[in-house]
């Protein structure tokens, strides 16, 4: 199940205490990021081209999806950035309040099951900025809060997509290119396989 949203009035307004300044402690860095053990993506690609088609981004146009352990989509929500200073701890609340729509805590699971990933859209080139920094804090803290693992960080600019931190990307989709078809990735797992007197079982209810 996916969800997309307009800007949340956490993203839309924020204090002038808020804006005051950027703490460099809201910022991760990519070596930092890096030797977080974020867990790889399988494939990175079926992922973004599958968030690209739902949600269509346009640049400053954040997608934050929550994936199963078999990499398959179960929620996942976009809104628009505003053009404020970038600072990890007002994406945090952003994140948190966008997963907090699309799908129910796991803080009562010893270990995260499920991971959250987020896709920004915006200008310029794959390389790191500290408006990436911003985001890549703002993830970790949000998926801490919500009981999710944290995942991957992936830009998408008119160059391609990146995985930050990975060193893994492609030319498509790009922010012009047209959406392609849903990726596999959201489609139902197959019916299990089942021999001797289970078959027979479906068999028969099958035929009914």
């Amino acid at each position: 199940m996916t969800f997309g949203f307009a800007p949340s009035p956490a993203a839309s307004t924020s204090t002038s205490n808020d804006l005051s300044t950027t703490t460099p402690g809201r910022v991760l860095e990519p070596a930092e990021w890096a030797a977080a053990g974020i867990p790889l993506l399988r494939n990175p690609r079926e992922v973004v081209s599958g968030l690209h088609s739902r949600h269509r981004p346009e640049p400053a146009t954040a997608i934050v999806a929550v994936l199963d352990p078999d990499e398959r989509l179960r929620a996942s929500a976009s809104f628009t950035r505003r053009t404020t200073p970038a600072d990890g701890w007002m994406f945090r609340n952003v994140l948190l309040d966008q997963l907090r729509r699309v799908i129910p805590h796991d803080l009562r699971r010893r270990t995260p099951v499920r991971t959250a990933v987020l896709l920004y859209c915006r200008e310029g080139g794959g390389r790191w900025t500290e408006e990436d920094g911003a985001w890549m804090w703002g993830l970790r803290d949000a998926c801490t809060l919500h009981g999710l693992r944290c995942g991957a960080y992936i830009t998408l600019t008119r160059d391609g997509w990146q995985v930050l931190g990975e060193g893994r990307g492609g030319r498509r989709p790009h922010v012009d290119s047209a959406p392609e078809p849903f990726a596999t990735s959201e489609s139902p797992p197959p019916l299990p396989r089942t021999g001797g007197a289970a078959s027979e079982l479906l068999r028969r209810a099958a035929a009914r």
